[in-house]
């Protein structure tokens, strides 16, 4: 086992785009390729990324108009991590829970040569899957905490129950507490 390496397991066949690409035309090839990110490519080098998340946050952020204007690699992140295809597996295991990320870019020659995924690892030794859950529940418990001090931060709240009088409404934040619009009027 400590023979195989991430060449050895990794995608070869990665979807690719240019830098050019707008966001709309980005949705559609994930769509259409069923794939939950694209890795920009320039002359065979890895210039970026884009995932779902992205073209959702500009979905919201911005119209429809600006999702064909703006360009994958405009909100590419700049720093993009990557890995070696002679990365041993573990090592590579090692490097997604450290980063937190699901899939990596493999590059060899400064060039894109394929993208190992916890998938890839999974199908091919199962035995890491308490590790890879552990990696999950990790993700998990740190997004948990960004929901949470975020709604600590939050001056109002959706709809719920009024912890000064009890009864259900739109809440607002007052004095740390998620009340009702005539509780907040009559503190």
């Amino acid at each position: 086992m400590e023979n195989i390496v991430v060449s050895d397991i990794m995608t070869q066949e990665v979807i690719t785009i240019k830098p050019e690409l707008n966001l709309l035309e980005c949705a559609r090839k994930m769509v259409r390729k069923r794939v939950e990110s694209l890795l920009i490519v320039d002359k065979k080098k890895l210039v970026g990324f884009i995932n779902q998340k992205d073209i959702l946050w500009a979905l919201i952020k911005k119209s429809k108009k600006d999702l064909v204007e703006i360009k994958a690699v405009d909100i590419s992140p700049k720093k993009i991590a990557t890995i070696k295809p002679f990365t041993s597996i573990p090592e590579a295991l090692v490097k997604m829970k450290k980063l937190k990320f699901n899939r990596l870019p493999v590059i060899h020659n400064k060039e894109l040569v394929g993208i190992i995924t916890a998938k890839d690892i999974l199908n091919f030794q199962p035995e890491f899957y308490p590790e890879l859950e552990e990696f999950a529940r990790i993700r998990e418990a740190t997004k948990k905490l960004k929901r949470i001090k975020k709604a600590k931060d939050r001056k109002s709240a959706h709809e719920g129950i009024c912890e000064e009088c009890g009864s259900q409404d739109i809440l607002v934040k007052t004095n740390g507490m998620f009340v009702c619009e005539s509780c907040k009027n009559s503190m």
